[in-house]
């Protein structure tokens, strides 16, 4: 029987998604892998509607639009694709590749953002539906907005998890997905920012738990 002195095993902090090593490799991602790619490109797009003529104060207000659609899709994401989970095999593979693993090793620091191999895809293919449904420069400006407010996201995932909060602001952001961790997952579903969750209501049951 072990001694009550005995120190504790420690809980591992990653583990093996995937057989093919190569694919394993691609599974993993330095944090600040995305905004190496994505700002270069967001800034590239930002300098290409400026010589075009599209009026800063315009390119402005597209961005702020972009950032809102982000704070949306990241809430929806969270909320129904990343937490929707059933009871058939590919279903709970699914939802453990995507986002099961975070919460079974919420502080393994490379599996925190979203590898290029996905973010890239992903982006192109928004960027190309609002391509499709509105004119050229809009589409960029709202795009940037877009692409910026994931790499927020990235970050503020990130510092939620393996950062030191010395503001108010930070702090209040860190025990709020904390809270969604560990007081429950039916809830308080957004991580850059509270607001889907204020106007949708879902942060009420997990805050009186947490409470």
């Amino acid at each position: 029987m072990p001694s009550a002195l005995e120190p504790k095993a420690s809980k591992p902090t990653t583990c093996r998604m995937f057989e093919t090593p190569l694919i394993e490799f691609f599974s993993r991602i330095h944090p600040l892998s995305p905004a190496a790619f994505w700002v270069p490109a967001l800034l590239g797009l930002v300098g290409y509607e400026l010589w075009s003529g599209v009026a800063p104060t315009r390119l402005a207000l597209l961005v702020l639009g972009g950032w809102v659609a982000w704070s949306l899709t990241e809430y929806l994401l969270h909320r129904f694709v990343f937490h929707w989970i059933e009871g058939k095999p590919w279903q709970r593979r699914f939802h453990f590749i995507f986002h099961g693993v975070h919460h079974d090793f919420p502080q393994d620091p490379q599996r925190l953002v979203f590898p290029l191999g996905v973010s890239i895809p992903v982006g192109l293919v928004f960027f190309l539906a609002m391509d499709a449904l509105l004119p050229r420069d809009v589409a960029l400006g709202l795009f940037v907005g877009f692409g910026g407010g994931y790499l927020v996201y990235d970050g503020l995932h990130y510092f939620t998890h393996h950062l030191p909060a010395r503001s108010a602001v930070g702090k209040y952001l860190k025990r709020y997905h904390m809270v969604h961790h560990h007081a429950g997952v039916e809830g308080l579903w957004g991580v850059s920012q509270p607001l889907w969750d204020y106007v949708f209501r879902s942060y009420r049951d997990v805050a009186k738990r947490a409470r």
